[in-house]
């Protein structure tokens, strides 16, 4: 049977564990563990994730039980900036706690009840006291993960060495991938020709309990008493912006992750272009849900090495497959329209798309986690994420203008939005250091 210490060294081509310079000397001679404890724990939430996605599985839930129309629009934006915006607040709370796992502990079981809670309306309810249910739970369930995403990347830094931290996040992200791949197949199959609610009940039940098995195995992370001192009231949380003023690396990653939002916002208009050009929504929406679980599958393990060299680079790279990929399915829908309506050319374009935000992510994820040590990470986390989430809606008002210059033209819009911030990607310090 493999060992912890087998798998850190087959997944990371790291034997030396003395190379950790950057975390407390017992939390080195814990990584191989704790490196496995954080991959098993994240994977499971990926994969979770990919079952319960307001993308597919939720989406679809909504219409299926006959909720509101406005429930619909509103499952992206709550599941991502109800989860952001606290983070200034959420981040003052877990500054003030020596050992932070228990944060994520909580959260990951609070996001797993409520989960499960949703799997039960599919069962119960309908209509509008169904769609509100989902929104309740959708929202405490962003709460909960504000909670886990401030105590994650703490303790990220405080019990993984900085140069596999990127390798830690891309192969938990491959691996949910495999598992997305899954989830496009039951679109493509099950739930477009059943139609059974009660499937996605159990689809749901199960993924709330994969994040019950999460906190079960992240409880076992070694991490050792570290920093602490949390703001103490609201208007100290608040005080912490004054770091995208004083703090000049960090303003300029912040304003560089706003701009790479591109890849995230771009993704639904590549699925509705297609919807427009091909028809059988059900069918094409499974396409592009195992389009991207192959892409995660495929990129993330690389992006993560990548990362662990110069998690700057990879961001200013995804940025420009964005924006190549977005501009050049701009000119395929203007100039040859013909190709863009074949079955294969925008689940392609989606794949690259994909593989573009999985560097996105695994990139500005490292970046902001190494960019800091102590509980200047943790404001630094706070901070990022709270204002990313207040941009999601802002920029995510792009939609609006679909009716207006088409979903090719929302998609080169934003393509040009991620040819900026390549630009400003590039003026970023490196934080990666022999």
């Amino acid at each position: 049977m493999i060992s912890s210490r087998d798998l850190y060294e087959l997944l990371t081509n790291e034997e030396d564990a003395r190379l950790c310079r950057d975390i407390d000397e017992r939390a080195c001679r814990e990584s191989p563990h704790n490196f496995t404890y954080l991959l098993a724990s994240y994977f499971l939430t990926k994969l979770g994730d990919a079952i319960a996605s307001p993308k597919t599985t939720l989406a679809w839930l909504t219409t299926a039980v006959g909720a509101p129309a406005f429930v619909l629009g509103l499952l992206v934006p709550i599941r991502e900036s109800g989860s952001l915006i606290p983070q200034l607040f959420i981040g003052g709370i877990v500054r003030r706690l020596p050992v932070r796992k228990w944060v994520w502990v909580a959260g990951s079981i609070v996001q797993g009840a409520c989960i499960v809670g949703i799997g039960l309306v599919a069962l119960q309810l309908e209509g509008a006291a169904a769609g509100w249910s989902i929104l309740v739970l959708v929202s405490v369930f962003s709460l909960a993960r504000g909670f886990c995403s401030v105590s994650s990347k703490d303790v990220l830094g405080k019990t993984v060495p900085k140069k596999i931290r990127g390798q830690l996040n891309g192969w938990s992200a491959s691996a949910a991938g495999l598992l997305t791949i899954g989830v496009g197949i039951v679109l493509m199959s099950s739930v477009s020709e059943i139609g059974d609610t009660a499937l996605i009940g159990a689809l749901l039940i199960g993924a709330g309990l994969l994040w019950v098995l999460a906190a079960a195995v992240f409880s076992f992370v070694a991490e050792y008493p570290g920093e602490s001192g949390g703001a103490r009231s609201a208007a100290d949380s608040l005080a912490k912006l004054s770091l995208l003023v004083t703090d000049r690396p960090f303003r300029r990653f912040v304003i560089t992750r706003a701009l790479l939002l591109c890849s995230a916002l771009s993704a639904p208009f590549y699925v509705a272009l297609a919807q427009g050009n091909i028809g059988s929504t059900a069918m094409v929406l499974g396409y592009f849900v195992a389009a991207a679980g192959f892409a995660s599958l495929v990129s993330a393990p690389v992006w993560g090495r990548f990362a662990d060299q110069s998690s700057r680079k990879v961001m200013v790279v995804a940025a420009l497959l964005t924006s190549g990929i977005g501009l050049l399915t701009f000119g395929v829908h203007e100039l040859l329209p013909a190709l863009s309506g074949t079955a294969w050319f925008l689940p392609l374009a989606y794949f690259a798309l994909s593989i573009a935000h999985s560097g996105v992510r695994v990139g500005r994820k490292t970046y902001v986690v190494d960019l800091a040590t102590g509980n200047k990470r943790t404001d630094y986390v706070a901070i990022s994420n709270t204002v990313i989430g207040v941009m999601l809606l802002l920029v995510g008002g792009v939609g609006a203008l679909s009716p207006l210059i088409g979903n090719h033209g929302v998609i080169a819009l934003l393509s040009f939005m991620g040819m900026v911030g390549a630009v400003l990607g590039i003026w970023l310090p490196e934080t990666q250091h022999e």
